[in-house]
């Protein structure tokens, strides 16, 4: 489905981030993996970079050739670091990433947000959302959480609900529009990946654990990358501003716990 594909991959030295990029070169895709870290065995051409800064945005950007088919947005903080660098990663700088790339990616390109479960409260905090996805560019992080509430205790859940509700309007976009670039989300529930102790430290074992039973298990790696790939592909060629939950059925039960049928 990815065969001649140029697909760039954040987050590529462990977790999902590995398997989507690892699974995209599989398919006959040429990879350009990003990470912070460098890993042992990077996919494709490696590019070590930082989403937290508007600099280490530019400079990925600098990195990155034409001809780009679609961008993988997978790279991503739990909240342990604090609001600051979790907002920066998780929010400003996926953006800034995602309207930059545009002028290297060909026509009918995707990106793909990995997203959370965590987010489903932008429903109930859409005012509180809303004005926080409109502010432009990349703000300065510290003001921009103390502008919106954000704190180091919700800054998770927070990210993940501003990038939701900003890949819903992110889809009808003129930037990603005038180029007919899909911008899509996947919202993974619990994943046995080596950041999921950290998901319990800011979420709480209770509630991780409640995510888990509820579906039977956590997911992996495996379970996610695919779902990616899809979006990837021009198989999803008529699937824009949507979100995927891969996530074993966790937001169908708690939708119908939410609304009592």
């Amino acid at each position: 489905m990815l065969q001649g594909k140029n697909i760039v991959v954040t987050g590529a030295a462990s977790g999902i981030g590995k398997r989507t990029a690892e699974l995209a070169h599989t398919m006959g895709a040429n990879v350009f993996s990003i990470d912070r870290d460098t890993p042992r065995n990077s996919v494709g051409h490696f590019i070590q970079g930082d989403l937290g800064t508007e600099g280490g945005v530019a400079a990925i950007l600098d990195q990155l050739p034409a001809g780009l088919d679609a961008l993988a947005n997978v790279a991503g903080l739990s909240g342990t670091p604090g609001a600051v660098p979790t907002i920066a990663v998780n929010f400003l700088g996926l953006r800034a990433l995602s309207l930059g790339v545009v002028a290297k990616m060909n026509q009918r390109g995707a990106i793909i947000n990995v997203a959370s479960i965590a987010g489903f409260g932008w429903r109930p905090n859409l005012e509180k959302v809303k004005a926080a996805v409109a502010a432009e560019g990349f703000p300065d992080p510290a003001a921009f959480c103390t502008d919106h509430e954000i704190t180091d205790e919700n800054s998770y859940p927070s990210s993940k609900e501003l990038l939701l509700l900003w890949t819903y309007q992110a889809a009808h976009l003129d930037v990603f529009k005038s180029k007919n670039i899909r911008v899509n989300a996947v919202s993974p529930g619990p994943v046995e990946t080596p950041i999921l102790e950290q998901f319990r430290n800011v979420l709480g074992d209770a509630r991780v654990n409640s995510d888990i039973d509820r579906v039977g298990r956590a997911g992996t790696a495996d379970d996610i990358a695919p779902t990616i790939a899809f979006l990837a592909s021009d198989m999803a060629r008529w699937v824009n501003g949507t979100n995927i939950a891969c996530d074993g059925g966790l937001e169908a039960s708690v939708m119908a716990e939410v609304m009592g049928f």
